[in-house]
């Protein structure tokens, strides 16, 4: 005999959720996922009106799933933000070229801009290029530290004030069982926070962060979203995969889990006299960071010297010094500076104010005019 949804008590259950172990209908399920997430975003204030938010989208289900999700909230609880869509292209052949395919295509569903930077045009380097330098070894630490940077700086292109990443409660709780088998408590101390500041102008917000991939997944099928579902090609020697993996034995197990090592992760306080890095910023590129040169800029030299694995490895001093020793490659090119792209963004939004304001009355006590052309 079918079960009844444990919800509306009507209509006939087709789920049984992974998080919770409900038995529900199609609709309520729609209902109570979406609900979860506006929660999420106004218990934790993520948004004001007025704002420009950029949705990392990689055409995956998670970046998929969220723009639609941000879209649906936007309009039905009125946020009043104005929403975009920001890709990265790290140059994959048959991976991300694909996958951008499809972001254009959730550009036309959605109506959303469409704003897409790349490696290429950013470093002068791509994934395929620097595997080809390096190896399959390692070389996600490339992509993750240069995508990082590169949303921040699509985000200072468009005038953004946030951006919102597709990361759920498994990769979240993923990052915690990997930054605990590191021993990174830098990392262990934030990687639970909701909101953290990429370039630390610009915040970054995880709206998914207690919903879990399989309902994510069920979500963007019973809606019949459009996504891309291939595995990047350099991604099977990660080491989050083993981490991965070891979740998903424990979920077999204990369903509860990814959301208890959350939780877990929450509670955790790094003690006082435990010595954490000063953040500064980049005396190269004017990027946030820990050191007087930030990682990405480190790696890029690397590449440009000859010595690929600076930064990712210990290195003998001999080999680092015959490859910074040694002429340039001549492939990297020199980013823009971000406070070059912090005084460009505060142009744009001038102008947008100014334009917004219409024609001016050139009366500062009227002037809705809030730059210094109209004194």
């Amino acid at each position: 005999m079918p079960r009844q949804c444990n919800i509306c008590q009507t209509a006939r259950a087709i789920i049984r959720r992974p998080k919770t172990g409900q038995r529900i209908c199609k609709e309520c399920f729609f209902h109570v996922f979406e609900t979860e997430v506006h929660h999420t975003i106004v218990d934790n204030r993520l948004f004001k009106p007025g704002d420009r938010i950029g949705i990392g989208a990689s055409g995956g289900k998670d970046s998929t799933v969220l723009a639609y999700v941000m879209k649906t909230l936007n309009e039905r609880y009125g946020y009043g933000l104005e929403l975009f869509l920001l890709s990265v292209d790290e140059g994959i052949s048959g991976y991300r070229d694909d996958s951008l395919e499809t972001v254009k295509r959730n550009q036309q569903q959605y109506d959303l801009p469409l704003k897409i930077v790349s490696y290429e045009q950013l470093y002068g380097w791509s994934m395929d290029s620097i595997v080809e330098t390096v190896g399959r070894k390692n070389n996600c630490t490339f992509c993750g530290v240069f995508r990082r940077q590169a949303l921040d700086r699509g985000a200072l292109m468009l005038d953004l004030d946030h951006i919102v990443t597709g990361h759920n409660a498994d990769d979240i709780a993923e990052t915690i069982l990997m930054n605990v088998l590191r021993g990174d408590i830098p990392r262990l101390g934030r990687c639970t926070d909701i909101v953290t500041m990429g370039d630390g102008y610009i915040g970054r917000s995880k709206p998914f962060k207690y919903a879990y991939e399989k309902e994510i997944v069920m979500y963007a099928y019973l809606k019949r979203l459009d996504y891309f579902s291939t595995e990047c090609t350099y991604s099977p020697n990660a080491y989050r995969g083993y981490a991965r993996q070891f979740l998903k034995d424990l979920e077999a197990v204990r369903p509860s889990a990814i959301i208890d090592i959350i939780h877990s992760g929450e509670a955790m306080k790094v003690a006082g006299n435990v010595k954490l890095p000063t953040m500064t910023s980049c005396e190269r590129c004017g990027y946030i960071s820990s050191n007087s040169v930030c990682k990405a800029c480190v790696l890029l030299e690397g590449l440009e010297r000859g010595v690929p694995k600076m930064g990712i490895a210990k290195v003998s001093k001999q080999a680092e010094h015959d490859g910074l020793d040694g002429a340039r490659r001549g492939k990297a090119v020199e980013p823009v500076h971000f406070e070059k792209l912090r005084e460009k963004a505060l142009e744009i939004r001038k102008q947008r104010m100014l334009d917004a304001a219409g024609s001016c009355s050139k009366d500062t006590r009227h002037c809705e005019c809030t730059g210094d052309s109209c004194q």
